[in-house]
C-alpha cells in the first residue's frame, strides 16, 4: 500500500512538538528574544572584551542566545523531517536559518576577541568561569587556527550557503525522488525509500527482496550526478575551510573537533576491515545455506537467520520489552522510557516526505525527539532502543552540564544508544533458555546491531576516507568515481563470498552521514565502548552502571579517552577493539552451532 500523505497519519503515531513551544507564536516570541540579545551583545561588548568579566558576562548572554536558538531552530527543522513536501515548514525553517546566519555573523566578533587576549587575561577568565570554563579552554585550543574576524564573519553569514549540499541531497531524496512500483512474483508491489530500507531489505522471498532492490537502485541512480555534485561541493567546502585555517588535512580539520587523533580513526577502519570481515563473510555463507540462495548477493546480507521465528512486535508492546530490557539502568531511565511513550517523543509514522532511517534530537532544557518507521519487528524495538540511548545520554549531560558543556564528540556520541541496543540482546537472553530463541537473539545481535554499526557504517567510513585522500590530493570527485570506490570497498570487504553488483556501488547515494564529516566511523567506535561497557556491567553489576551514569551525566566535559576511562575502558590501545571483534565472531560462531 501506498504511503499515506502526513496529514492522513494519526496524531497518536506522531511526536508533539508542542512540547517546545505551545504555539508558533512562542516561538517566534523567543526569535525576537534572540534579535535583542544580539543587539543588546554587540552594543554592550565589540570591541570591549578585554577583562575576565566582561568575556565571562558577554558568555553567559551567548549560552541563553544559544538556547534559544536551539530550541526554535529545533521546533521548526523537526517540522520538515517528517514532510518534505510541506512548503510553509519548509520556507519557515529557511527563513529561520537565514536569520540566525545574520544574528551569528554579527556576534563572530566574540570568539575572536577573546582569541586575541593575553593568556593572562584569559586564565583569569578561565578561573572564574563556571558554565563558561570549558567553552574557554577550547576558544585557546582553536587559536591557532583562527581567522580574521571580518573572514569569520564573513563564514557565519554564508553559512546557509555552506550547508547547502545537505540541504540540495535531503530534498533530491525525500521530495523530488518518486518511486514507481515494482513487479514480484506475477504482483506489483509499491516503492518508496522508507519501504525499502525499513520492509524490503529485509524480506524473506528472495525475488521480492532482490527485485525491490533493483527497482530502488534504478531509481537513485536517476539521481546520480546531481548527488555527486552536492557531495563533490560538501567535501571541497571541507577542504577549502581546513586549508584557510591552517590544517595540514581534511581529515585533521574534521578531527580536531572530536577531540581525538588520526590514529585512533584510522584504527577503526583498518582493524575492522581487515580482522571483522572473515567473521562477516562467514556469517554471509551462513545465511546462503540456511536460505538455499542460488548465491550471496548484496541485496541478500540483511535477511534474518530464522525469518519465520521474528516476531511482530506492535508500539504498545515494544515498551514492555524496553522498559525491562533497559531496567538495569534503574528506575529514573525506566520513567524515562514510560514519560517518552505517553508524551508522545517517537515519531514512529509512515509517511510520504519523511526522512529515512531514524534519529533523537534533544533540545537543552526539553525532551528529547525521535524520528523512526514502526514496521512492526523487532528490529524497530532494537533502533528505539538506540534512540531513547540518545535520549537518555542527554538528558542525563544537559541536566547536569551547561549548554556549552553538552557537545558530546561524535567519536564517543554513538556509545550510549548501541549499548541499549546491546542491554536489551542481553535482556533477551535472560528470558528463554529455548535454543532457536537464542539463536534468534544472537542473529539480532549481528543482523542488527553489530552489522549495522561495524560493517554498514564501517564500509560507508572506508569509502569516504578514499574520497577525502582524492580532495586531500587536490581532485574532485563525480558519480563514476564515487560508484567505483564504493564497489571497491565492498568488495576488499567481502571478497568472493557476496557478488557485488553495480547496484551495490550505488549505496553511497543513500547515506547523509558524509554530511557531517567524519561520522560514519564513530557508529562503530561508539560500539567498541558499548561492548565494553556491557561486558562490564554483565560481569560487575551495580558498580559498572553507576560509573555509566557518571559518563551520560559528563557531556562533552571529558574528552573521548577521558569519557571510556570513567567507564574502565582504555581505548588508547588496539585491545578493546580487538577484543569486541573477538566477541562478535564468537557469537557468529554459536549461531553456526545453533543451525547445525
Amino acid at each position: 500500500m501506498e504511503l499515506k500523505a502526513r496529514k492522513d497519519v494519526p496524531v497518536n503515531l506522531t511526536w508533539d512538538l508542542s512540547l517546545i513551544y505551545a504555539t508558533e507564536e512562542e516561538m517566534y516570541q523567543d526569535v525576537e528574544k534572540c534579535k535583542s540579545l544580539r543587539t543588546h551583545m554587540v552594543e554592550t561588548y565589540k570591541g570591549r572584551l578585554d577583562t575576565p568579566a566582561a568575556i565571562n558576562a558577554c558568555l553567559d548572554d551567548f549560552r541563553e542566545l544559544i538556547r534559544l536558538r536551539t530550541l526554535s531552530g529545533s521546533y521548526c527543522d523537526l517540522a520538515v523531517s517528517v514532510d518534505y513536501y510541506d512548503t510553509y515548514n519548509q520556507e519557515r525553517n529557511e527563513s529561520l536559518s537565514r536569520l540566525f546566519a545574520e544574528i551569528f555573523s554579527d556576534l563572530s566578533f566574540i570568539d575572536n576577541e577573546i582569541a586575541g587576549q593575553d593568556e593572562e587575561v584569559l586564565q583569569k577568565a578561565i578561573a572564574m568561569a563556571t558554565d563558561n570554563r570549558n567553552y574557554l579552554q577550547d576558544i585557546l585550543r582553536n587559536k591557532p587556527h583562527q581567522l580574521h574576524q571580518e573572514t569569520e564573519r564573513a563564514l557565519a553569514a554564508l553559512s546557509q550557503s555552506l550547508y547547502a549540499p545537505y540541504q540540495i541531497y535531503n530534498m533530491a531524496k525525500l521530495a523530488d525522488m518518486k518511486f514507481d512500483s515494482f513487479t514480484a512474483g506475477g504482483k506489483e508491489y509499491p516503492l518508496g525509500y522508507s519501504l525499502f530500507e525499513d520492509d524490503y531489505e529485509y524480506e524473506k522471498d528472495t525475488e521480492i527482496r532482490r527485485s525491490a532492490f533493483a527497482a530502488f537502485s534504478k531509481k537513485i541512480r536517476e539521481y546520480e550526478n546531481v548527488t555527486a555534485a552536492a557531495y563533490n561541493t560538501q567535501v571541497q567546502t571541507e577542504k577549502t575551510l581546513a586549508t584557510l585555517r591552517g590544517f595540514d588535512s581534511v581529515f585533521d580539520s574534521l578531527l580536531f573537533g572530536q577531540k581525538v587523533p588520526r590514529e585512533m580513526y584510522d584504527r577503526q577502519i583498518d582493524l575492522i576491515t581487515r580482522k571483522l570481515a572473515p567473521h562477516m563473510r562467514r556469517y554471509a555463507r551462513l545465511l546462503q545455506k540456511i536460505h538455499g540462495l542460488d548465491k550471496m548477493t548484496f541485496a541478500d546480507l540483511k535477511i534474518a537467520v530464522d525469518p519465520e521465528y521474528d516476531p511482530k512486535v506492535t508500539i504498545e508492546e515494544s515498551r514492555d520489552y524496553i522498559e525491562k530490557g533497559l531496567s538495569i539502568l534503574g528506575e529514573d531511565y525506566v520513567e524515562m522510557v514510560r514519560t517518552a511513550y505517553r508524551e508522545r517523543w517517537v515519531d514512529f509514522a509512515q509517511n510520504a516526505g519523511k526522512s529515512t532511517g531514524g534519529f533523537c534530537a534533544s533540545p537543552y532544557g526539553k525532551n528529547s525527539f525521535i524520528l523512526l518507521s514502526w514496521n512492526n519487528r523487532m528490529a524497530d524495538v532494537f533502533t528505539l532502543a538506540h534512540e531513547l540511548g540518545h535520549a537518555g545520554h542527554f538528558k542525563a549531560c544537559n541536566s547536569a552540564q551547561s549548554i556549552f558543556d553538552t557537545d558530546v564528540s561524535t567519536y564517543f556520541v554513538e556509545a550510549p544508544s548501541t549499548m541499549n541496543e546491546l542491554l536489551m540482546a542481553h535482556y533477551l537472553l535472560k528470558t528463554n533458555s529455548d535454543p532457536r530463541f537464542r539463536r534468534w537473539v544472537l542473529s539480532c545481535m549481528i543482523g542488527n546491531t553489530y552489522y549495522h554499526n561495524f560493517v554498514t557504517h564501517l564500509m560507508e567510513a572506508a569509502y569516504q576516507r578514499e574520497v577525502y585522500k582524492i580532495v586531500d590530493a587536490g581532485g574532485s570527485v563525480n558519480a563514476e568515481t564515487l560508484n567505483r570506490l564504493m564497489k571497491e570497498t565492498l568488495q576488499s570487504f567481502w571478497g568472493e563470498d557476496v557478488e557485488i553488483s553495480d547496484d551495490a556501488a550505488h549505496t553511497w547515494m543513500r547515506q547523509p552521514h558524509y554530511y557531517m564529516g567524519l561520522y560514519s566511523y564513530t557508529y562503530s567506535a561508539g560500539l567498541t565502548v558499548a561492548t565494553q561497557a556491557c561486558k562490564r556491567i554483565e560481569a560487575e553489576g551495580g558498580p559498572a552502571v553507576e560509573d555509566w551514569k557518571k559518563v551520560l551525566a559528563a557531556g562533552s566535559t571529558l574528552d573521548p579517552v577521558g569519557l571510556a576511562k570513567l567507564a574502565g575502558i582504555d581505548i588508547t590501545t588496539d585491545a578493546p577493539l580487538l577484543d569486541t571483534i573477538d566477541y562478535i565472531g564468537e557469537i557468529i560462531a554459536e549461531i553456526e552451532r545453533l543451525s547445525e
